[in-house]
C-alpha cells in the first residue's frame, strides 16, 4: 500500500487538506494527517478542529512516497517554520520522492530554492514565492516531483493528480465519477 503523509499547522486550509486526504483513502492510499504543532487537535484557518492521525515526532515519516502540503494563513508560515518538516521535505526531495502542495503552501518548496527551473503554480498572486520557478495559471502542474496546485477550488483536480500518480489514471477517473464530479 502507497504511503503519502499531509502535514497539519495551525491555520491549514481545511478544504484542501480533507478533499486530498479522502480522495487518496478512497484509492487505498494510506494518506496520514500529520500535526506539526504537538498536539492531536489542530485548528484550520476558519476555526475547524481537526485531529490528526499522527504527531511529527511520533514516528519515522520517511517511508513515504508523498509529502502533501495544504495552504491556508497562517498554516503556510507555520509550515515553514517547523524545522524538521524542512528536513523531512529536503530527505524526500534527494530521494525523488513526490512534494505536493496545494493554494500558499507551494512557496514552502519555492522559498527553500527547490523550484528552480520548474513549472509551478499557487495562490494568484503568491508567485512571488516560487522562487526560480517558472510560475503558472493552471489548476495543477506537474513537474517531475513536484505537484502543485492554486487553491480551494482546485484541491478536487489536485487529489485526483494525486491519484493518478501514486496510483494510476483510471482509478482517478473512477473516482471522479464515482464523487459526481465527472460523468
Amino acid at each position: 500500500m502507497k504511503k503519502a503523509y499531509l502535514f497539519l499547522a495551525t491555520g491549514f486550509e481545511e478544504v484542501e487538506a480533507l478533499t486530498v486526504c479522502d480522495l487518496l483513502r478512497r484509492a487505498k492510499v494510506d494518506c496520514k494527517l500529520v500535526s506539526v504543532t504537538g498536539d492531536y487537535d489542530v485548528m484550520s484557518s476558519h476555526g475547524i478542529t481537526i485531529r490528526a492521525d499522527l504527531l511529527f515526532d511520533e514516528k519515522d515519516l520517511s517511508d513515504g512516497e508523498m509529502i502533501i502540503l495544504p495552504g491556508g494563513i497562517p498554516g503556510t508560515p507555520n509550515l515553514k517554520a517547523h524545522k524538521g518538516l524542512h528536513d523531512l521535505i529536503l530527505a524526500y526531495q534527494e530521494t525523488g520522492k513526490y512534494l505536493a502542495a496545494v493554494c500558499a503552501a507551494p512557496t514552502v518548496y519555492g522559498e527553500m530554492g527547490l523550484l528552480e527551473g520548474k513549472k509551478a503554480t499557487c495562490y494568484p498572486g503568491m508567485e512571488e514565492g516560487l522562487l526560480g520557478a517558472t510560475p503558472q495559471s493552471d489548476s495543477v502542474v506537474v513537474d517531475g516531483q513536484f505537484i502543485t496546485s492554486r487553491g480551494v477550488g482546485t484541491s478536487i483536480d489536485f487529489g485526483l493528480t494525486l491519484v493518478s500518480l501514486l496510483e494510476n489514471e483510471q482509478l482517478a477517473n473512477e473516482l471522479a465519477v464515482g464523487i459526481v464530479y465527472r460523468s
